[in-house]
């Protein structure tokens, strides 16, 4: 009989720690994420650059979509297809790179690295 009440005083306790709260964004845009990819060997080239940088580097996007705040650069090849997000920065006057996500053309993922080094071989 104790057991019965002791867990009937403790439910309010554990509803406390529930989460009510919902994170808002668009569907067609990732997330900023805080990991730090331009860490990552072979991403530093294309993380933290700006739109011209891209443009530079691998040529005219295939496509370009605003979707304030971000920006939507996608770079393919025969290889793969590469998204780049780009973001505002802190001083709000330039976006750079703050994620990408790499796929073949039916869909199937694709090392990030391997396709930034094929858009760069085109």
């Amino acid at each position: 009989m104790k057991t019965k009440y002791l867990i009937l005083l403790s439910l309010p306790a554990l509803a406390a720690c529930a989460s009510t709260t919902t994170a808002t964004r668009s569907p067609n845009l990732p997330a900023v994420s805080a990991s730090p990819l331009n860490k990552i060997a072979g991403l530093d080239i294309v993380m933290g650059k700006t739109a011209g940088q891209l443009i530079r580097l691998f040529g005219k996007p295939q496509l370009n979509i605003s979707e304030p705040p971000a920006q939507k650069l996608q770079f393919a090849s025969g290889a793969c297809i590469l998204d780049a997000y780009l973001y505002p920065s802190k001083d709000g006057k330039t976006s750079r790179v703050t994620h990408i996500d790499a796929r073949r053309s039916d869909g199937a993922a694709v090392d990030r690295v391997s396709c930034v080094n094929a858009l760069r071989l085109r």
